[in-house]
């Protein structure tokens, strides 16, 4: 037997619902937050995000750095750029600078993806210090109805 809810049954199940989707809106923001946050003597590199019919490009600035130097992880929901941009030993003995504006260090950076993106597809190449990763997008398929074959049996 089928219990009827009333109008005011409805306004909760609807303000829970709400309510849950809020604190999941709340628990990505903070997430995204705390993903920005330098450790203790880390840097951030300056990443450019743009987006095409097809893909989804990022551009990060680390010059001074190889590709042996940093790791470039990727899943379905972000990519996440780190790795360490040492000091190079001064070829003349310096007493001392008079300024020093570049960053050296650990980074790690990560960017989160909200687009349905092929991971296996992804490529990066590094050039001049500009590190480009290459993101093909697949057609998204959530919101699509598939036509689900029915069977008969006796």
């Amino acid at each position: 037997m089928v219990k009827s809810v009333g109008a005011a049954g409805l306004e909760r199940i609807e303000l829970k619902r709400l309510t849950e989707r809020i604190g999941r809106l709340f628990a990505v923001l903070q997430e995204a937050a705390e993903a920005q946050l330098p450790a203790a003597g880390a840097w951030l590199p300056a990443v450019d995000l743009c987006e095409t019919t097809k893909a989804i490009f990022v551009r990060i600035e680390l010059p001074g750095v190889s590709a042996g130097q940093m790791k470039l992880g990727l899943n379905s929901t972000q990519l996440r750029i780190s790795g360490e941009k040492k000091k190079r030993q001064p070829r003349q003995r310096i007493v001392s600078h008079l300024c020093s504006e570049r960053s050296y260090g650990r980074f790690n950076r990560i960017v989160p993806l909200r687009w349905t993106i092929s991971v296996k597809d992804a490529t990066a190449q590094l050039s001049n210090g500009v590190l480009l990763v290459h993101l093909p997008k697949i057609k998204d398929r959530r919101g699509s109805e598939f036509k689900v074959p029915i069977t008969e049996t006796e």
